[in-house]
């Protein structure tokens, strides 16, 4: 098969190129001009890169002839910080998401595969785990343009017959995640543990969260574009919920090192408790994660520790 990998060059981007090489597709990944290529330096040879604006259709309309499937993990915004301009994050994500689906319909695109959040689409919640059927509430421009881009999914399936798979993922975490990042908690601990800074936390440090294990997504990233299916939407996650200071205890362990915690105010995006019933995966898709949570820790520690 064709793939077209948007934003392949990323955390979740690149391990998707990597699997997709190894299972023997042809793969075309769409990226920024000034991205950072480091974590695609061992396959850059053997992918096809084209280099564009997401935001502007002309950058995108050749990046789609002959591609069968789209993997779409671009976004231009953080949940802590799109409030601050809703309009840049239509402008930049939805706007530029519908222009990219309508293009996907002019060049006979099969299926696109959408990465949404398994957090800031829901929401605060009422009851755990989340389901699929949960309220979407969400209270973030993240979160809604999040949402709105899995109808405009639903509305091209209807209007035009594209496929496609839309995942909720949870916290991925992992090597190659960016430790400077505002981003991603266990990245950003680790990195601040490996540099023996102090580990800086929103809140009391209940808040908690689904973390899922990088290896772990990418096999659902591959699992949702080979399969056809009745049902178009998945919670992706590990199904057990981690405050951030059980998180750090975790970390603290797996390093051998310590570093004090500082907690600071406590931020109007973040709901209290997040964790995600993936029951619908495991029916549908096959799928369930394979990699446990000190495992999946230890493994991005060794990373930070050799790499970051």
């Amino acid at each position: 098969m064709n793939y077209l990998v948007l934003g392949g060059a990323g955390f979740i981007g690149s391990h998707v190129v990597d699997a997709l090489l190894a299972a023997g597709h042809r793969v075309r990944v769409f990226e920024r001009r000034d991205c950072d290529f480091g974590n695609l330096g061992r396959v850059l040879n053997r992918i096809d890169l084209r280099l564009g604006d997401f935001t502007r259709v002309d950058d995108l309309a050749g990046v789609l002839d002959n591609i069968d499937i789209v993997i779409h993990l671009v976004g231009t915004v953080l949940p802590a910080t799109s409030n601050l301009n809703p309009l840049y994050d239509i402008e930049t994500n939805l706007k530029s998401t519908v222009s990219l689906l309508e293009l996907a319909v002019a060049r006979g695109v099969k299926k696109v595969v959408f990465a949404s959040s398994g957090g800031q689409v829901y929401g605060p919640v009422t009851a755990l785990p989340i389901s699929e059927t949960s309220p979407t509430e969400p209270i973030s421009s993240y979160g809604i343009i999040k949402l709105t881009t899995e109808k405009y999914l639903k509305l091209f399936h209807q209007l035009h017959g594209l496929d496609y798979t839309i995942l909720r993922i949870a916290n991925p975490y992992g090597e190659r995640q960016k430790i400077s990042g505002m981003q991603g908690a266990v990245a950003v601990f680790s990195g601040r543990i490996k540099n023996r800074q102090p580990i800086e936390i929103w809140g009391d440090g209940s808040v908690a969260r689904d973390y899922l294990y990088i290896a772990d997504l990418v096999q659902a990233v591959l699992k949702a574009c080979i399969r056809t299916l009745p049902v178009k939407l998945f919670n992706i996650g590990r199904g057990k919920s981690l405050s951030l200071n059980d998180l750090v205890s975790l970390l603290l362990e797996v390093s051998g090192r310590t570093v004090p915690v500082v907690y600071k105010e406590a931020r109007s995006c973040d709901s209290p408790v997040n964790f995600l019933d993936c029951g619908l995966a495991l029916k549908y898709l096959d799928w369930q994660p394979q990699v446990d949570l000190k495992t999946g820790l230890q493994r991005t520690w060794e990373w930070v520790l050799a790499n970051a």
